[in-house]
């Protein structure tokens, strides 16, 4: 899950998802020249290395020898940190896929549980049901996916490997803190390979830092406790800047024209302007004031068309996909009330996993930054898709079509 660490900006739009659980994509992504890095310090005197450094910093020892004694890493847990792995699946194959009618369904009927936790939650950290439900449902399928292996071994064998070992060094330290604090005991920490935590899958500094016992029993316990599940979470997304009262996503019908360039997140303009415009809500008017909004096209501008608000900066600091993001919070509107979307809104020519490898050599050729060549439509690609779109004089809404991949070509 999580997001206090992440210096965001909407990053990729490849997100590897199995079991509706959003599992690696929500730890930082290690610099470029990390990723095939090797291992050069002995298992044993890392461990006693890092022994020193957790009682130096007040965990006791004797909870280190229990949470850690005799493991040995998890290779394969190391396998999976560094797949190289690319998901070719759209917008719309991805949210039909995750943001199912059950999940919907099952997160109405929690609310309706719940009720009572839940409002008392808008009420003091002000964050709606349906937005706490909407995360619930995709990271662990309301408790059904949680993962399955030990959480502390994951942590020391992440720690211990050079690729983002000062990261996992102290989620493993925040683990062992949870630990002393009579939260879980280390058995009872079975979760995700990157060692996430309960049923909103929280990494253990942010389990530590934003649990709460909202039952009062003297325990946060994100794996089993309802309420502890429903406070924490609300605490959590309030922590990131949730603005009380305002909205986070709307599903807008679009014109045939618009000045396209300003379809980005990084443009925020009146809700009335994009309204003058002559966009329209979907399911319900939109009002014409002040509020700042952007235009989001995940599939540009023959796709889905979504008002983002400011609250919609939460969804990509909880995970740094615009994929997962977007649906998680169309997700969360309608199981506020919002219609679904229509399949046929993402009948959209869409370029393989090859043919964006090569967009994004052509691109770099030109001297754009994409990041990696690596055919995943990250946020350095998007922007330069959108500069290039323009100096070729074609409708620039970030999204890479045959057209542009034709023009670039037949001008390399």
């Amino acid at each position: 899950m999580r997001a206090g660490f992440f210096v965001f900006s909407i990053a990729t739009l490849a997100f590897v998802a199995t079991s509706g659980a959003a599992l690696a994509e929500n730890t930082p992504p290690p610099p470029a020249n990390k990723r095939n890095c090797q291992n050069t310090v002995p298992f044993s005197r890392w461990v006693a290395d890092f022994k020193r450094e957790a009682i130096a910093e007040g965990i006791h020892a004797q909870t280190i020898d229990e949470a850690i004694g005799g493991m040995s890493p998890d290779m394969s847990v190391i396998a999976r940190d560094r797949r190289q792995s690319f998901f070719s699946q759209t917008f719309i194959d991805f949210y039909f896929k995750l943001a199912t009618n059950s999940r919907e369904k099952m997160g109405k009927s929690y609310l309706q549980r719940y009720r009572p936790i839940f409002e008392r939650a808008e009420k003091q950290y002000g964050v709606p049901g349906p937005v706490i439900t909407g995360f619930w449902a995709l990271e662990s399928d309301f408790g059904g996916g949680m993962g399955k292996l030990p959480v502390m071994r994951s942590l020391l064998t992440l720690a211990w490997d050079c690729r983002r070992g000062d990261f996992f060094r102290n989620e493993l330290k925040a683990a062992m803190k949870i630990i002393e604090r009579g939260d879980l005991t280390p058995d009872q920490m079975i979760g995700s390979w990157a060692g996430e935590l309960g049923q909103t899958q929280f990494l253990p500094q942010h389990y530590y830092n934003y649990g709460v016992d909202y039952d009062g029993d003297g325990r946060v316990d994100l794996i089993r406790d309802i309420p502890d599940i429903i406070g924490s979470s609300a605490n959590f997304i309030a922590s990131m800047g949730w603005k009380r009262g305002e909205p986070w996503l709307d599903q807008v019908r679009i014109t045939k024209e618009l000045p396209w360039d300003k379809a980005d997140l990084n443009v925020l303009l009146p809700r009335s302007q994009w309204v003058r415009w002559g966009i329209e809500g979907v399911g319900q008017k939109l009002p014409p004031d002040d509020l700042p909004a952007s235009l989001l096209l995940p599939m540009g501008r023959n796709g889905p068309a979504f008002l983002a608000y400011s609250n919609f900066r939460v969804y990509t600091q909880w995970n740094q996909s615009l994929t997962y993001a977007t649906t998680a919070a169309h997700l969360a509107a309608r199981m506020a009330g919002a219609p679904n979307l229509s399949r046929s809104s993402g009948d959209v020519p869409s370029l393989g996993y090859e043919q964006t490898k090569e967009l994004q050599a052509l691109l770099k050729r030109r001297g754009f930054d994409v990041g990696e060549v690596d055919g995943k439509l990250g946020a350095g690609t998007r922007k330069a898709v959108k500069e290039m779109q323009m100096k070729l004089g074609l409708p620039a809404d970030s999204y890479p079509t045959s057209e542009l991949l034709t023009a670039l070509r037949e001008r390399s």
